[in-house]
């Protein structure tokens, strides 16, 4: 990198700088900050748990974000003002490891613009994953496997607590079914386009002849909703299945039917949890993932219509990514056109990466 290279990313920095500061708007979140102070010195405020909890969320939410933005803005600042004095005096050594540590400026600023990309209502909710096998059996249930692990491992990789609602083995391999809530900051905002067909290529290890097939597996993600989002639901509109709880062996077999499959009979949506040994609790989480798939399924219903996107239902019938284990080595992105060639890094839940480009692409459509 030379002084005109640098000098054209310092423009390029200070340009998606200027927007960040326009969307996160710092200077209200401060004002913010100092409402939510003065709540919290009133003496009825520690009353009320619930909406102290709220308010107290938004704070921890609304301080991170400004951390981060003080953070990033004033390395970019600090690095200019740098570039400029070794630029004037003619320090080929600073200039040197300004150059060096361009890459990682690019980075931080590209990571504070992911977090306004993130700042959408739902972006901050926890999420609820469902992974389904396409048709084709062993092959589909295991690729499910594959995808619900990648996700598990990312989740794991950020710090984040999952909590499984719903697992079924396939009857060789694989699975047939599995739903987990992944809680943790911005999860929604990441997983939400996961939403979609996914594909994969390989040479199948349940093939004696080695030949190379093709699975699909869906994935199905939906924000985790709030007590005070009021989504009804009337019985004459759901119908209820009870089953017994699969799993391993052992003492994770129920042998009551404390599994409880719900299906909402206009939208065609179906839910299942077999987490608890209870029914009744198993109902209840069931019901809150009905929920929140009918918010997003209104909310998509609604986007569509603003698109003016004619659509004979709402739903993730399409393939957003193709993962190729053979004849060589590739993950590619539909949305975003990206190829990527670190395959088993990827299918580890190293994600990130991929899924900060979906949001860029989509962003700039």
């Amino acid at each position: 990198m030379d002084n005109y290279e640098y000098s054209e990313l310092l423009k390029g920095l200070k340009l998606k700088m200027g927007n960040i500061t326009g969307i996160i708007k710092p200077d209200a979140i401060v004002v913010r900050l100092g409402q939510i102070e003065e709540l919290e010195k009133a003496p009825q405020f520690w009353e009320d748990a619930a909406a102290a909890a709220v308010l107290q969320k938004e704070k921890t939410q609304q301080e991170r974000k400004l951390s981060k933005y003080r953070a990033t803005k004033s390395m970019l600042d600090d690095a200019a003002e740098l570039y400029e004095m070794a630029k004037e005096e003619r320090d080929e050594a600073t200039l040197e490891e300004l150059f060096k540590s361009a890459l990682q400026l690019d980075e931080s600023v590209k990571k504070m613009e992911i977090e306004v990309m993130l700042s959408g209502e739902l972006d901050g909710s926890n999420a609820i994953i469902s992974i389904h096998p396409g048709a084709g059996g062993t092959e589909s249930q295991d690729w499910a496997s594959m995808l619900y692990r990648m996700y598990s491992r990312w989740a794991e990789r950020k710090g984040f607590k999952t909590e499984v609602l719903d697992y079924q083995d396939g009857e060789e391999a694989g699975i047939k079914d599995a739903s987990m809530i992944i809680r943790g900051e911005n999860v929604y905002g990441y997983l939400k386009h996961e939403s979609g067909i996914h594909r994969l290529v390989r040479i199948s290890p349940y093939d004696a002849n080695a030949k190379r097939h093709t699975s699909f597996a869906s994935v199905v993600v939906s924000p985790e909703v709030d007590d005070d989002i009021d989504i009804v639901v009337e019985e004459k509109d759901i119908r209820v299945d009870t089953y017994r709880s699969g799993g391993a062996g052992g003492q994770h077999v129920n042998k009551t039917e404390s599994a409880i499959r719900i299906t909402h009979i206009e939208t065609n949506i179906v839910v299942q949890c077999q987490n608890d040994r209870s029914q009744h609790k198993n109902r209840a989480t069931a019901m809150k993932m009905l929920k929140s798939r009918l918010y997003e399924y209104e909310l998509a219903k609604q986007q569509a219509v603003k698109d003016g996107v004619v659509k004979s239902e709402i739903g993730w019938g399409h393939q957003i990514r193709s993962y190729v284990l053979a004849p060589y080595q590739q993950v590619k992105d539909n949305r975003s056109n990206e190829a990527y060639s670190q395959v088993n890094a990827i299918l580890d839940g190293d994600i990130d990466q991929m899924m900060e480009d979906v949001l860029v692409a989509l962003s700039q459509k």
